[in-house]
């Protein structure tokens, strides 16, 4: 009996998540029916596609690693950055970048072109969570008022997916997430939910998927990488916070 009541109490705490959601949605519609002046027909611009545009043809700088080489790739119809980094003689990884290129664009099927453009067999997928906390970005005065206190850090909440991925000739453990500001998720639906309450209050959340390959040992264990995989994921969600996701607002 403890079984059904437990999915009773499950699906119960769905049906409140949604109407929550829901309500939250009216709310922010109301103004626009009286008005005539719905959101979703006009949303606003992405401030950081300038930002998001070069990182593709730069790459992304990270503390303690260095650059190998940096290129462009198409996978997928979408062209990738694709850079080669060392942080010392044992330690290589490949960071493949895909940065939003427009307003309308969304995350919809970038880890499925990233399979094919490997060609590779993937096993031992799970979910790996960190946190990563950034100078806050609400104030913009380059002198601070005596006795004010420091800029709280933000925190972002980043889920992403952690797995092995496998050839013949060569093994790779795989962290792979959407960054945007504030957080992450593998998932498309993580991104789109994000971006709707930010909408409410004329935002938009840029987006950039995200692909770290990190070579392992012929069919090793995917936890053997688990140390390293956190840390650059950290690394990287704090760098692209800090060089092209940092909240920006357009002016109407």
């Amino acid at each position: 009996m403890k079984l059904p009541k437990l999915l009773q109490r499950l699906q119960f705490s769905k049906v409140v998540v949604l109407c929550f959601l829901i309500v939250l949605m009216a709310i922010g519609a109301v103004p626009s029916y009286w008005t005539g002046h719905w959101p979703w027909a006009h949303p606003p611009k992405i401030a950081n596609l300038k930002q998001m545009k070069n990182l593709r043809q730069t790459g992304l700088s990270l503390p303690d690693w260095q650059t190998q080489q940096q290129h462009t790739v198409t996978i997928g119809g979408h062209k990738w950055s694709i850079q080669e980094l060392q942080r010392d003689e044992k330690t290589q990884v490949t960071l493949l970048l895909l940065p939003q290129d427009d307003n309308k664009a969304q995350p919809e099927v970038e880890w499925m072109d990233i399979n094919g453009f490997k060609e590779w067999q993937t096993d031992q997928e799970r979910r790996l969570h960190f946190k990563v906390e950034t100078p806050s970005q609400a104030g913009t005065h380059k002198t601070k008022e005596p006795g004010t206190s420091p800029a709280r850090p933000t925190s972002s909440n980043v889920e992403a997916r952690f797995f092995r991925g496998w050839t013949r000739q060569q093994t790779f453990a795989v962290l792979q997430w959407y960054a945007w500001p504030g957080g992450g998720n593998p998932a498309p639906s993580g991104w789109f939910w994000a971006d709707q309450m930010v909408q409410l209050h004329r935002r938009r959340l840029p987006w950039v998927a995200v692909s770290i390959l990190m070579p392992m040992e012929p069919l090793a264990e995917v936890d053997t990488a688990l140390p390293l995989a956190k840390s650059l994921g950290q690394t990287v969600q704090a760098a692209l916070m800090a060089e092209v996701l940092r909240p920006k607002v357009i002016s109407p």
